[in-house]
C-alpha cells in the first residue's frame, strides 16, 4: 500500500481538482493510505509585520471551514470523504460563502453529522490548534507553502491538475499514481510546466 499525504485549503480551485482525484481513486479501490493535512492560505499570505492567522482566525474566509473538515475527519472519519468532497462544491461549484456557518451546516446535515457540535468546536479553539500545528510541521518538515502538495517520505511536491476526473475512477487513480510516481522516481524534477494549454 502507497502511504502520502495532500494538503488542502477548500478556498482553492486547484486542491479542489487534486482532492477530486484522490477521492474518486480511494472510491475506486486505490491501494492508498492518505493523510489529508489542513494547510492554512490565510496564513501563507500573512505580511511580514502582521499577526499569524491563528490569532485573528475571524479575519480568514477560510479557517471556518478547515476547522469543519479537521473536526470530520478526526471524529467521523467514515463521512470524512463524502463531507470533504462536498465542501470543496460548496465553494467552487455552488459559490457558496464559507464563512457561512448555514452553508457547513447543511454540508454535515446532509451527511448526518452533528452541525451544533462541529461548530462548537471551532468556537472552543481545539480545531484551530490542530490546523496550527499541522500546517506549522508541513512547513517546516518539507517547506510546503501551498495546496496541493503532495507529501511521500521525505519528498514533497506542489501539483496543479487542470482536470476533474468525475465519475471515472480509474483515470483518478492513474494521474495520482503518476504524481506519486514521480515522487518516488524522479525527485530532480523541480519544475514541469506546460508552456499552454489545449483549450
Amino acid at each position: 500500500m502507497t502511504a502520502f499525504a495532500v494538503t488542502w485549503d477548500y478556498r482553492c480551485p486547484f486542491a479542489r481538482n487534486a482532492h477530486e482525484h484522490v477521492l474518486a481513486g480511494l472510491a475506486d479501490g486505490a491501494g492508498w493510505d492518505v493523510t489529508f493535512v489542513p494547510f492554512s492560505l490565510g496564513q501563507v499570505h500573512v505580511e511580514e509585520g502582521q499577526a499569524p492567522i491563528w490569532d485573528r482566525p475571524e479575519e480568514d474566509s477560510g479557517l471556518t471551514a478547515l476547522q469543519v473538515g479537521v473536526h470530520v475527519r478526526d471524529t467521523a472519519p467514515e463521512a470524512f470523504r463524502a463531507v470533504h468532497h462536498d465542501l470543496f462544491a460548496a465553494r467552487h461549484d455552488h459559490g457558496c460563502d464559507l464563512r457561512d456557518r448555514d452553508v457547513l451546516a447543511k454540508v454535515l446535515a446532509d451527511h448526518g453529522l452533528d452541525a451544533d457540535a462541529a461548530l462548537a468546536a471551532v468556537d472552543d479553539g481545539s480545531l484551530l490548534a490542530t490546523i496550527r500545528a499541522e500546517h506549522e510541521a508541513a512547513a517546516s518538515t518539507h517547506d510546503v507553502w501551498g495546496v496541493p502538495t503532495f507529501v511521500l517520505g521525505d519528498h514533497a511536491a506542489f501539483v496543479r491538475l487542470m482536470d476533474r476526473p468525475g465519475d471515472d475512477g480509474a483515470h483518478a487513480r492513474a494521474t495520482v499514481d503518476r504524481v506519486v510516481g514521480l515522487l518516488a522516481d524522479a525527485p530532480t524534477i523541480n519544475e514541469f510546466k506546460h508552456t499552454s494549454l489545449a483549450r
